[in-house]
């Protein structure tokens, strides 16, 4: 089940439980999860791209194994808020892997994810090479880190 509005995507998901972070690119798929009270988001693995079925297996590996309750994917809208190419091909890799899996996909704008991963890697002193192999996941960390925090925005609010 595809979730467009946060909202629903929020009202679909079992009170507790880890959550999916994907951020999804061209060559590769950064995953993070969050704990099981969703307070925090942690980097997790960069999966490779090969076909849609070996990678929509490999995520879905991880969240039985993680007993993942909800999948969010960030959505590269362009800076003015549209959506591009990039956007159609997130949906669609939505609406596949929907057809794999019970758990609601639900999207998280993550325009400029990817800037303040690498400022946080740069920060932290990484090489260059390392910060290659950890942009994407923790690119995905801090697309789902916002999405946890609306979440617990949304619940004081309630």
């Amino acid at each position: 089940m595809v979730l467009d509005e946060f909202d629903a995507y929020a009202a679909a998901l079992p009170r507790d439980g880890a959550l999916m972070g994907l951020d999804l690119g061209t060559k590769t798929i950064g995953v993070a999860i969050s704990d099981v009270l969703r307070g925090v988001a942690t980097p997790m693995e960069t999966v490779k791209r090969k076909k849609f079925d070996l990678d929509a297996a490999r995520l879905l590996e991880i969240a039985q194994a993680r007993q993942v309750t909800g999948i969010l994917l960030g959505l590269p809208r362009n800076m003015d808020g549209s959506e591009g190419p990039r956007c159609q091909s997130t949906r669609a890799f939505a609406r596949n892997l929907a057809g794999l899996t019970e758990l609601p996909i639900g999207f998280w704008d993550e325009r400029l994810s990817t800037v303040a991963a690498e400022r946080a890697l740069l920060e932290a002193d990484t090489s260059r090479k390392r910060r290659a192999d950890l942009i994407d996941n923790v690119a995905a960390s801090y697309i789902l880190q916002g999405a946890l925090d609306r979440l617990r925005h949304m619940g004081a609010a309630t």
